[in-house]
C-alpha cells in the first residue's frame, strides 16, 4: 500500500443525536482506507480518533462536478 494512491474508502466518525422530535446524526470524516490487493482486509488511517459515536467506513465515489 502506498498513500500516493486514492483512498478506496472514507472513514467518518457518526454521532447520532435528536433534535426536537427529530431524530439526526452529524458526520465528521477522521481518515481513510485503502482495501488490500486480495480483497480481505483493509489498511485504515485515522486523523483523528473519535471519543464517541461510531466509525462508518464508505466507498470512496468521485465528487459530481457542479452544473455549469
Amino acid at each position: 500500500m502506498t498513500d500516493t494512491k486514492k483512498p478506496t474508502h472514507i472513514a467518518y466518525n457518526v454521532r447520532d443525536y435528536k433534535a426536537g422530535d427529530k431524530q439526526d446524526s452529524d458526520w465528521t470524516r477522521v481518515g481513510a482506507a485503502w482495501e488490500h490487493k486480495d480483497g480481505e482486509g483493509f489498511d485504515l488511517h485515522l486523523e483523528a480518533l473519535p471519543v464517541s459515536g461510531r466509525i462508518v467506513l464508505r466507498k470512496n465515489k468521485p465528487k459530481e462536478k457542479a452544473a455549469a
